[in-house]
């Protein structure tokens, strides 16, 4: 009887453990998996990220994104991009984390708030730095341009909420991760660089064991590329180019053809995080390549168009087939960083098993690991900045370990090449699979699952499932910005000066810092009958990227002059390769460079917006492969605004040109036009600074061994000496002289002074932000009057005699070569005679530019966003 008992009381003491244990697993199973999602906000990011906000938040809570600033986007759009998703998903409440200005010290030391902008092997203590992989991903059109933009998409289509970039107040991509992943279990999807996530791990090891699984959208171990192949009855004409590789980065297969683009861009950090100890499950190309977006799975997308959401998607989706390179869009654009958000959200779904069951795709464990560096290892050979010249290796690397061969330092990189026939040998980005204690073992993706319905045309499972949850009216957004308006309309202002006297033709070249805005906006205000601006031609090599031209046509807009025209110049200097930074690699990526820049110093989003926009729309009368839906708005590029100006020049009159950035476009304009110089009787340009034993420096303060050159001439030496050297007649404001112009105190007061319009507002706005970022962080933003003095030349150009200048004529010629002294203009007896403004009376300066915009002539005809918000709202007049 003792031992029934003894049973009994053991059964039961059992069924309580199973009761409780079992009830605290189901609660705990009960909580939403909290999800922090890193990516590069390249098209098929936002699909994954789009799909991820559709689910049931009971489920899956997406607490925080963090944007990879060194892939396919720029931070400054991207982050912008991304609010205006949330703020029509009404999902304001997650966090968004970008950049960071921290730094890696030379012995490994990693302070706070690295920005990611540079992949580990090149981060040092600034954002400035070369572009070793990120040189792989097009810079202009077909890649950053299109995707900062969303082929002009983003604009057009979402709403803008209050949520916006603002400097020193956007929340860093270190803060977020550190904040979200100390607050309790999360799971990361990782669909862009692994920059950021590399540098989480390495300077916070007590938080790994909150993340409970990485998901990851990259690499290729047994994958074979199915595009470049050669048709079967193309014969020996054809020569295959992709076609069978293992990675995907069509730029430079032929000294790469096993890495793919997410795992490229950091190859070091994708290493960190694969070996880091978390579990990981990696959606390769091996499962990627076999769900590509099929004709049917397009036109089925098509017909299911029922939330904003999905618009969004479906348009994006086909402007990206609309200028596709070549007519195999369909085996060539694949479902990547979607597909991954459907496996994991599956596989989470279904309890996160050990085999990794899920709907959407067949699973496999590998043992793999990341390649960083090229066989033999331990050598030396200046291309592995880990190991070379130390006598310890950086972050206590392991001497002839597997990180210590020549690392990859560019598309082509000579090591790279075997022959003119063969495939490269690079591997760095490889995910290989090995064997020995570099392996990993990690469930890998092997390939998209068909669909269950047999009768159905979509031919993949996650097809249908993407296009269900697109489509879900629950969580559905919002609005768009037509929508969210109801008397929204897009309205062009352009002035009347038929009987007006028109003064001389002007051309304004501009790489769009905060100083060419305000230069801008001057030129917009000076009488039309002293200067007729003709048109603006934007650089996308200097401050600023190319997608920032979106900013100009806001500035236009709100001025009333839709009329003029913007033409778009080249994203690269003069006579240098299409993929590169030769010389913008100087300019700082983060805080005071191009993150600013591209949002105006977070002014941009307060501007009216403009109906015209960069747009990816193109014609076959211009050399696409296809007419797109609406080939009228094209983007006009530099060139074809020159011309159009120059042939409706009357036969007495001739062309001003104000240049205020780097002398790419004009240096284009001049080689491929023979007879330009003839339109042209005058050339400003607001750069350089001329050495003539005055003890004169220069600027360029991110290049310490080039001591004397200015950053408009750095940026494009080349072209600074074919046009200085021309037969142009020019007038230099060198950095001499716009440090004379350079007194935040001064313009501010004359600006208080003087009556307040929407354009003084608007400058006093931004040079005040400009002075405040200088006062609070000097060492980030030490350089604010650099911009301040670029305004100097559209004075002297206009009113010159208001400021009783001093001239100088001197014989110059421009440095090109070796980096620390490209840029340098100094007096030569045998160079150009040029003019160089050496003097003027700043106060005059600064009154007179107070004095026009405060004056009540040619002003803005809409002064802001919320202006237009307000005109929205109530029907016309």
């Amino acid at each position: 009887m003792d031992a029934v008992k003894r049973r009994l009381l053991l059964l039961l003491l059992v069924m309580m453990d199973f009761f409780f244990v079992g009830w605290d697993s189901w609660m705990v199973r009960a909580k939403p998996h909290r999800i922090l999602l890193d990516t590069d906000v390249d098209t098929d990011d936002f699909f994954a990220l789009l799909y991820l906000l559709k689910q049931n938040r009971s489920e899956f809570d997406l607490k925080a994104i963090t944007i990879s600033a060194n892939a396919w986007t720029d931070a400054g759009h991207a982050v912008n991009h991304i609010y205006n998703i949330l703020y029509m998903m009404n999902r304001d409440d997650i966090l968004v984390g970008v950049g960071g200005d921290g730094g890696i010290q030379d012995d490994g030391t990693i302070l706070s708030d690295v920005g990611g902008y540079l992949p580990l092997i090149e981060q040092g203590m600034s954002t400035a730095g070369n572009c070793r992989y990120r040189q792989a991903i097009p810079i202009g059109a077909k890649g950053r341009l299109d995707i900062n933009t969303n082929y002009g998409l983003s604009r057009s289509f979402l709403p803008q909420g209050k949520r916006r970039y603002v400097p020193l107040q956007q929340p860093t991509a270190q803060r977020v991760m550190t904040d979200t992943i100390s607050a309790g279990p999360t799971t990361l999807f990782v669909i862009g660089s692994h920059t950021n996530i590399a540098l989480f791990l390495m300077t916070n090891p007590h938080l790994k064991k909150n993340i409970e699984h990485i998901y990851i959208m990259g690499g290729g171990v047994r994958s074979k590329n199915p595009t470049g192949c050669c048709p079967k009855d193309s014969g020996s004409s054809c020569i295959p180019q992709q076609c069978g590789d293992p990675g995907n980065v069509f730029t430079g297969y032929t000294s790469n053809p096993f890495a793919e683009f997410n795992i490229f861009a950091d190859p070091f950090a994708a290493y960190q995080v694969l070996h880091s100890g978390i579990p990981v499950t990696l959606v390769p190309l091996d499962a990627t390549n076999t769900i590509p977006i099929t004709k049917e799975f397009f036109y089925a997308f098509q017909e299911r168009q029922e939330t904003f959401e999905a618009k969004y998607c479906f348009k994006s989706l086909k402007i990206a087939r609309d200028t596709w390179f070549d007519d195999h869009f369909y085996t060539s654009y694949f479902m990547w960083d979607s597909f991954l958000s459907g496996v994991a959200i599956s596989i989470m779904r279904n309890g996160n098993k050990f085999n990794g069951e899920n709907e959407f795709a067949e699973m496999k464990y590998l043992n793999i690991t990341v390649i960083t560096s090229n066989t033999p290892y331990g050598v030396n050979d200046g291309s592995n900045t880990l190991f070379d010249g130390r006598r310890t290796p950086k972050f206590g690397l392991q001497k002839d370990g597997v990180h210590s061969g020549h690392v990859q330092t560019g598309l082509q990189d000579p090591f790279c090449f075997v022959n003119a026939t063969s495939k490269g040998k690079c591997e760095d980005g490889y995910t290989k699979e090995v064997t020995g204690h570099e392996a990993v073992q990690v469930r890998v993706a092997k390939k998209a699952k068909p669909n269950q319905d047999v009768h159905s045309k979509l031919s993949r499972q996650f097809f249908q499932s993407f296009l269900d949850v697109l489509n879900l009216q629950e969580h559905s957004g919002r609005f768009n910005l037509k929508t969210q308006f109801p008397y929204y309309r897009e309205i062009l202002y352009k002035p009347n000066f038929k009987h007006q006297t028109r003064g001389k033709p002007v051309i304004f070249d501009m790489d769009m810092s905060a100083g060419d805005f305000l230069a801008l906006v001057y030129l917009l205000k000076t009488p039309v009958e002293k200067i007729d601006l003709k048109g603006v031609l934007v650089s996308g090599n200097g401050w600023a990227t190319a997608a920032t031209v979106d900013i100009v046509y806001d500035v236009l807009h709100m001025m009333g002059r839709d009329d003029i025209p913007v033409g778009l110049g080249n994203v690269t200097a003069f006579g240098t390769p299409i993929l590169g930074c030769e010389y913008v690699k100087a300019i700082p990526q983060g805080s005071g460079g191009t993150l600013d820049s591209d949002a105006l110093y977070g002014l941009a989003r307060s501007l009216p917006r403009s109906p015209r926009r960069y747009t990816a729309e193109n014609s076959v009368r211009y050399g696409a492969p296809r007419n797109t839906d609406r080939p009228a708005l094209r983007q006009a590029l530099a060139p074809e605004v020159w011309q159009s100006i120059s042939k409706a020049l009357r036969p007495s009159d001739k062309i001003t040109v104000l240049t205020n950035g780097p002398l790419t476009n004009l240096a284009n304009i001049i080689h491929w036009d023979k007879n330009a110089t003839k339109f042209i009787e005058n050339v400003y340009i607001v750069g350089g600074q001329v050495i003539d034993g005055k003890d004169k420096r220069g600027n360029v303060f991110t290049v310490p061994s080039n001591k004397f050159a200015e950053f408009n001439m750095f940026l494009d030496p080349l072209a600074a000496k074919k046009v200085m050297e021309s037969n142009l007649n020019i007038t230099l404001i060198p950095l001499s002289a716009q440090q004379k112009a350079a007194s935040f105190n001064r313009i501010l007061e004359a600006l208080e002074l003087a009556e307040l319009t929407p354009e003084s507002n608007f400058a006093h706005k931004l040079l005040s932000m400009l002075c405040k970022l200088q006062q609070k962080k000097p060492k980030l933003y030490h350089h604010m009057e650099i911009f301040l003095g670029e305004l100097l030349g559209a004075v002297i150009m206009v009113d010159s005699n208001k400021l009783n200048p001093t001239m100088e004529m001197k014989p110059i010629t421009v440095q090109t070569g070796d980096l620390s002294q490209v840029g340098e203009i100094t007096v030569d007896q045998h160079g150009k005679l040029i003019n160089i403004l050496d003097d003027f009376d700043s106060e005059a300066y600064y009154n007179h530019f107070a004095i026009l915009l405060a004056d009540k002539k040619q002003n803005a005809v809409i002064a802001s966003f919320d202006e237009q918000k307000k005109m929205w709202s109530k029907p016309p007049k």
